[in-house]
């Protein structure tokens, strides 16, 4: 198998580039490069801006706003926005929900929906994970009993990701208490403005607030948002969870912050040289960038299957392998930061400690690593932890 770009990818490699150096901030690029978290404004004026070219939903089929590009094309377009870096996509619409409506909605969804995920005019979370239901899923509590043309849902989503930003959510809801528990549960699309709805931050390690729980009472939702077939809901979950595995693995992503951790290894010190030429740092980052390439070419066979084997609305095994050593990945570069940035990595807030206007000590790239490196423990949980990937693995890969 050939996984050499061919000339006409390499062009179309260039086009991207050159457009996102002409369309996106360079100040949005910088903060994004040197660790922060993208906000809300970023993301929906980029999306806006993909999709005036055509290009924020480049997977979907070209009757739903996509490009028509083939997987190597979606690969590469993926991997140079991510290497930039650019905004990413909000996963909750553009990768999780929108497939789900396109493949399994009826057409009266596809058309309110679709539209609206692509330029971003509606912001989704999703409703999956709950207390005592994250890898094992099945077991979700969270009730949908029909009432005429609603259904009325009771229980707890958590683990929500940006949800104090969300119009919409869509949730995983049991909708038949006797069947055997996969086989009980449906798929509800619910507006987050509906009575009965209550958003709770939770604060993580890092000090952040992007998660939430999500508490649902007495929450009428019209029997039209359900997708799909009643019952049904835990097929399209995993034809979900498949999309969101295989981008999980973030090769682009990965590229650019090795080649950060290169460039800041330049700068900071050790034992009077750079660190950049300390030996066993040299060996823990070649170890890393050598584990990547060995990632970025089971992608490209991933990539090159799927596009032989065409859209079968079923996820790929195998994104569970991009899954388990992307997040490992991911982890070890964060590792790697906070290794550069030595004690700098160590936040330092003088007026919070003395009072004082002391400007801080650390040099001001040094700041996200420490948050990085504990916002990152969390990639080998979500999108199902990896030991479950290892159970898929054994189960659909090896035939164990």
């Amino acid at each position: 198998m050939d996984l050499r770009y061919t000339p006409e990818e390499i062009a179309f490699r260039d086009e991207v580039r050159a457009f996102l150096k002409e369309n996106l901030p360079e100040d949005v690029r910088q903060r994004l490069g040197n660790g922060e978290y993208g906000n809300k404004d970023d993301l929906v004026s980029w999306s806006r801006i993909l999709n005036d070219k055509g290009w924020a939903v480049p997977h979907w089929p070209v009757e739903h706003g996509g490009t028509g590009w083939d997987p190597m094309r979606q690969y590469i377009f993926l991997e140079e926005t991510q290497k930039w870096p650019a905004p990413q996509p909000l996963a909750f619409g553009v990768n999780m929900v929108g497939p789900v409506i396109y493949t399994f909605g009826n057409e009266e969804q596809k058309a309110k929906y679709l539209p609206r995920i692509a330029n971003l005019d509606d912001w989704w979370c999703q409703g999956f994970s709950e207390p005592g239901a994250g890898s094992d899923l099945a077991s979700l509590k969270t009730r949908a009993v029909r009432d005429g043309d609603h259904y009325i849902v009771n229980g707890q989503k958590t683990w929500t990701t940006l949800a104090q930003y969300a119009d919409w959510i869509f949730c995983l809801v049991r909708t038949d208490t006797q069947a055997k528990k996969q086989e009980g549960i449906s798929f509800l699309l619910i507006d987050m403005k509906s009575p009965g709805i209550e958003v709770r931050p939770i604060v993580t390690i890092d000090g952040g607030r992007e998660v939430n729980e999500v508490f649902l009472t007495d929450v009428r939702v019209p029997a039209e948002n359900l997708v799909g077939q009643e019952n049904k809901g835990w097929d399209y979950a995993k034809f979900l969870l498949g999309n969101e595995r295989t981008n999980i693995a973030r090769v682009g992503m990965s590229k650019q912050r090795i080649a950060r951790i290169r460039e800041l290894a330049g700068l900071e010190m050790s034992g009077g040289r750079p660190l950049i030429e300390d030996q066993r740092f040299l060996e823990k980052l070649t170890a890393v960038e050598i584990e990547l390439k060995a990632l970025e070419l089971t992608q490209l066979r991933v990539v090159a299957a799927d596009a032989k084997r065409g859209n079968t609305g079923r996820p790929d095994p195998a994104s569970s392998i991009l899954k388990i050593k992307g997040s490992q990945i991911q982890q070890a570069t964060t590792q790697l930061l906070m290794q550069v940035m030595g004690p700098h990595a160590l936040p330092y807030h003088a007026d919070e400690i003395d009072g004082s206007n002391e400007p801080p000590i650390e040099p001001d790239y040094a700041a996200h690593a420490a948050p990085g490196y504990f916002n990152y423990r969390k990639v080998s949980i979500y999108g199902g932890s990896n030991e479950i990937q290892k159970n898929i693995i054994a189960k659909a890969v090896l035939g164990l």
